[in-house]
C-alpha cells in the first residue's frame, strides 16, 4: 500500500495545497515562513487522526471528546485554522484528503476484511471544525459510497495495520532519539512475557514489593484518618502491566563517540543523527512506511549531511519519503515533479531545474545555468574531444547537447573532482563522472565516493584490455594525428617506444624522448590539445576499434541517466 497523493486546504499557513503527489522520494522546497513544516505537520495530523479512528474502531468505542491540549501533534482550531479565515460565514474546517494505493494482494484483503470491492484507489477525507473533532468518510461518488463511509472506522482501520507513518520535526532533541528507541525495545522486550522463566521473575518482583507496598500504605493511612475519619484503609498498587511496562520502559543510552557519555549530553548534530538513523532499523517488517522529516539537514556539520543522505537514499528504497528542505543536496535531479514548491500558501509540482534553482537561491556556473545533466571529465582537452565525438556515436545525446539539457563540464584534473562535485551537485545537475584508469583518476574516485559525491553506477574510467592504467587518448585511433605530430614536432609515432602497453603519456614521452626531444607537462597539455582538435576534424574515425569499450559504455551510461 502507498500513499499516492494527498491534499491540504486552510491548516495554519496552507490554503490551497491541492494534489500533491506523493512518490518514492519527495521533497517539498520553499522559501523560509512559505509553509513547508505546515504542510508535513498537516499529513502527520491527517495519519494520526486516521488511527486515532482505527483505534476507537478495535476498541469499539464512541470517539472521546478532544482534551485540547495545546501541543504541537493535536489539532487546536484556534491555532490551527488560518486566523484571517476565523470569522468568515460558511464553511470554517481545516480539510485533509489522502489518497491510498492498493496492489492486487491488497484488494483482496479489503475484500475480505471490510465485505467491500475497491478498484485499487482508496481516497479519505478528514475534516476538522471548531470542535477540534474528527470526521472521516471515504471521498467516493456514486453506487457504494454510502456502504464504504458506513465502515469508515474498519477502512482505517484496515490502513493503519498496513502503513506505519513516522514523523521527524526539524527540533531533534535526545528525547525524540529515545522515542524511537523506546518504542523499539518494548516492541523487542514485550516478547519475553510469554516466557516462563519471565513470568515467574515478574511474580518474585510483585511478591517482593507487597510487603513494602502495605507498609507504606498502614503509615500513609495513619496520619489521614484523623484528618478524615471515614477512611477505612489505603491500598498502594503496582499492576502487573504496570509493572510488565516499566520493565520495558527504564533504560540509558551511552554513546561512545571517544568519549562514553548518554545521549542527553551529546551535541544536536549527534542526537540529530541518532534520531534519524535508528528509523532504518526501527520499522516493522512487513508493513509499508511514511517517514516524513522536517529539514534533514537541521543540525549538522556538511559533511554530516552527506552521509545522511546516504541514509535517506537507503531508507527510499523500502519505504515513502517525505523531506523538507532548503539544501539542495536533497533535491531530487532526476524526477523533476517529486520537487513539490511551496509558495504563498500553495503547493505544487516544480516544472524544471531553474525553477528550483531559482527557489533556493543558486547561482549556476554559466555552462550549467540550463542544463539538467552533466558529463564530468577532467580536461578541457576531453571535453573537446568529446563534444565532437558523442554525437556520431548517440542521435539522443546529439540532440540533448545541442539543447544544452546535457553538458559537458571539464574539472581541471582528477585531483579536484570531489570539490567540483560538490559545486555541481549544488548547482542540482544529475552527472556522470569520466576517469582515466590510473592512479589521479582512482584515487579521485575513491575520495568523492567516501564523501557521497560519485558512485560506481556515475562513474566510467577508461579502461583497454591489456593495459593496467589507461587514459582517453588511448581510446584514440593514431593514424588521425600521427603525421601532424610529424610535421609539427619531428616525431615518429610508428616507433616500437610508442606500441607498447603503457597509457598514452607514459608513450608519447617516451618516443619524444627516444628521438631526442624534450617533455614537459607544457608540451603534453599542447599534444593533448592537438589530437582532440584531429577529433574534431575526423570523429568518426576518431576511436580505436579495439580500443573503444569504455567509450561504449559511456554512451549507454549517459543514456540511462538522462530522462528525455
Amino acid at each position: 500500500m502507498k500513499l499516492v497523493k494527498f491534499s491540504v486546504t486552510n491548516f495554519r499557513s496552507i490554503t490551497a495545497a491541492h494534489k500533491v503527489y506523493v512518490t518514492d522520494t519527495t521533497v517539498l522546497i520553499g522559501r523560509n515562513n512559505e509553509g513547508k513544516s505546515n504542510l508535513l505537520k498537516a499529513l502527520s495530523l491527517a495519519m494520526r487522526a486516521l488511527q486515532q479512528h482505527a483505534i476507537n474502531e478495535r476498541r469499539g468505542r464512541v470517539p472521546r471528546r478532544p482534551s485540547y491540549r495545546r501541543d504541537d501533534k493535536s489539532y487546536f482550531w484556534e491555532r490551527d485554522f488560518p486566523v484571517a479565515l476565523q470569522d468568515r460565514k460558511g464553511q470554517k474546517q481545516s480539510i485533509f484528503k489522502l489518497d491510498f494505493e492498493l496492489n492486487d494482494e491488497e484488494i483482496n484483503e479489503f475484500k475480505n476484511e471490510v465485505k467491500s470491492n475497491l478498484n485499487g484507489l482508496l481516497p479519505l477525507e478528514i475534516r476538522i471544525g471548531d470542535d477540534n473533532q474528527a470526521s472521516i468518510k471515504v471521498a467516493k461518488t456514486g453506487r457504494g459510497a454510502k456502504t464504504l463511509n458506513s465502515k469508515s472506522g474498519r477502512i482505517a482501520d484496515f490502513i493503519a495495520r498496513r502503513i506505519y507513518f513516522n514523523y521527524i520535526p526539524a527540533v531533534r532533541t535526545d528525547q525524540e532519539a529515545l522515542a524511537v528507541i523506546s518504542e523499539m525495545l518494548s516492541a523487542e522486550l514485550s516478547t519475553l512475557e510469554d516466557d516462563e522463566n519471565y513470568k515467574k521473575a515478574l511474580k518474585t518482583i510483585g511478591d517482593l514489593q507487597k510487603p513494602i507496598l502495605e507498609n507504606l500504605a498502614q503509615r500513609i493511612k495513619l496520619p489521614l484518618s484523623e484528618f478524615l475519619p471515614g477512611i477505612k484503609d489505603v491500598n498502594i498498587e503496582i499492576t502487573e502491566n504496570t509493572r510488565r511496562y516499566a520493565h520495558r520502559r527504564d533504560f540509558q543510552v551511552i554513546i561512545d563517540d571517544g568519549t562514553p557519555t548518554s545521549i542527553e549530553f551529546k551535541g544536536d548534530g549527534v542526537k540529530s543523527l541518532a534520531t534519524l538513523g535508528l528509523l532504518k532499523n526501527k520499522i516493522s517488517q512487513g508493513n509499508a512506511s511514511i517517514i516524513a522529516i522536517e529539514e534533514p539537514e537541521s543540525h549538522l556539520h556538511p559533511a554530516a549531511i552527506h552521509q545522511l543522505n546516504k541514509i535517506i537514499c537507503s531508507l527510499a528504497d523500502d519505504n515513502q519519503i517525505i523531506v523538507s528542505t532548503h539544501n539542495p543536496l536533497f533535491v531530487d535531479r532526476e524526477v523533476i515533479k517529486s520537487n513539490i514548491i511551496i509558495d504563498q500558501g500553495k503547493a505544487s509540482p516544480a516544472k524544471n531545474i531553474r525553477e528550483i534553482r531559482e527557489l533556493l537561491g543558486i547561482k549556476a556556473s554559466d555552462n550549467l545555468v540550463n542544463a539538467n545533466y552533466a558529463l564530468v571529465v577532467e580536461g578541457e582537452e576531453d571535453k573537446t574531444s568529446l563534444l565532437a565525438l558523442l554525437p556520431t556515436l548517440s542521435n539522443k545525446i546529439s540532440k540533448w547537447l545541442k539543447s544544452n539539457l546535457l553538458v559537458i563540464e571539464p574539472i581541471g584534473g582528477a585531483g579536484n573532482l570531489p570539490y567540483k562535485l560538490s559545486l555541481i551537485k549544488n548547482s542540482l545537475c544529475v552527472y556522470h563522472v569520466l576517469l582515466d584508469n590510473d592512479n589521479a583518476g582512482r584515487d579521485a574516485f575513491e575520495k568523492a565516493e567516501s564523501e557521497g559525491l560519485s558512485s560506481v553506477k556515475n562513474n566510467t574510467f577508461i579502461t583497454c584490455l591489456g593495459m593496467t592504467d589507461s587514459e582517453f587518448e588511448d581510446c584514440i585511433n593514431s593514424d588521425i594525428y600521427k603525421n601532424k605530430i610529424t610535421e609539427k614536432y619531428g616525431v615518429n609515432l610508428d616507433s616500437p617506444s610508442f606500441r607498447n602497453n603503457s597509457k598514452w603519456s607514459n608513450r608519447m614521452k617516451s618516443v619524444f624522448m627516444d628521438q631526442g626531444k624534450p617533455w614537459n607537462s607544457n608540451l603534453e597539455k599542447e599534444i593533448k590539445s592537438l589530437v582532440a582538435n584531429s577529433i574534431s576534424d575526423s570523429p568518426k574515425a576518431a576511436l580505436n576499434e579495439h580500443k573503444r569499450n569504455s567509450i561504449d559504455s559511456l554512451v549507454k551510461a549517459i543514456e540511462n541517466m538522462v530522462k528525455s
